[in-house]
């Protein structure tokens, strides 16, 4: 196997080896919401730092490629976006961690009746599909899979649109769980960009595979939606 293609592999598991930590990240975020985990959000919390390390680990990998390579076609576009996959993986660990963080701030767990109405449940089981699935389309490259996540975040898009008003409601009618609603609030809206950095993903995986550029393309749309 040539040597360009030896550290490719090397960039790709480098990658794979942050996506699942990232995505135990992400889970586990869940698992710490529905139960009031603060130790488990601690831990998730902790392994942030992990996920910095192999951040500037494999920018700098890239960089070294660039230097002894000089990449160009597919060569290039497949350094240009684990670069891009990366910096979404960090900012995803980030959000996983800030979820975490408002766990700590809560005193019990957020009501199974609360979760239900403002459709916060399905917001991670759909966010965490995606993410799963764009591992699997790096590895694999399926055309119809990776459009598919790009469809899952209009999904999450319309329900933290109509967040507000569940939350305000609620807020309205037990003003003793102000602060509660608040908090909900902001996981939603973190769940929501969790969806934005995966559609990214997606996006760069499709430019690397078939050398098409979807990112402004999905912005208009997106705006259209809304």
């Amino acid at each position: 196997m040539p040597q360009i293609d030896i550290e490719l592999n090397k960039l790709q598991e480098k990658l794979l080896e942050m996506w699942d930590i990232v995505e135990y990240q992400l889970s586990s975020s869940r698992e710490a919401m529905l139960t009031n985990d603060v130790e488990l959000a601690g831990k998730v919390i902790k392994l942030g730092k992990k996920v910095n390390r192999y951040d500037v680990k494999i920018d700098r990998q890239c960089e070294n490629f660039f230097a002894l390579f000089n990449p160009v076609a597919v060569d290039l576009r497949q350094v240009l976006s684990v670069l891009k996959i990366n910096a979404n993986l960090e900012r995803i660990g980030d959000t996983a961690e800030g979820i975490c963080r408002i766990v700590e701030k809560l005193h019990e767990p957020i009501s199974q009746e609360l979760a239900a109405e403002s459709r916060l449940l399905e917001m991670y089981d759909v966010a965490l599909s995606m993410f799963v699935a764009s591992r699997q389309v790096l590895i694999t490259y399926d055309p119809v899979a990776a459009r598919e996540i790009l469809k899952q975040d209009k999904l999450l898009n319309k329900i933290y649109r109509k967040s507000d008003k569940v939350i305000a409601s609620f807020m309205n009618n037990n003003p003793a769980g102000i602060e509660v609603g608040l908090h909900l609030y902001n996981i939603i809206k973190k769940l929501e960009r969790v969806g934005d950095q995966v559609t990214n993903i997606a996006e760069e995986i499709i430019f690397y595979r078939d050398a098409k550029v979807l990112r402004h393309k999905a912005r208009k749309k997106k705006k259209k939606d809304q």
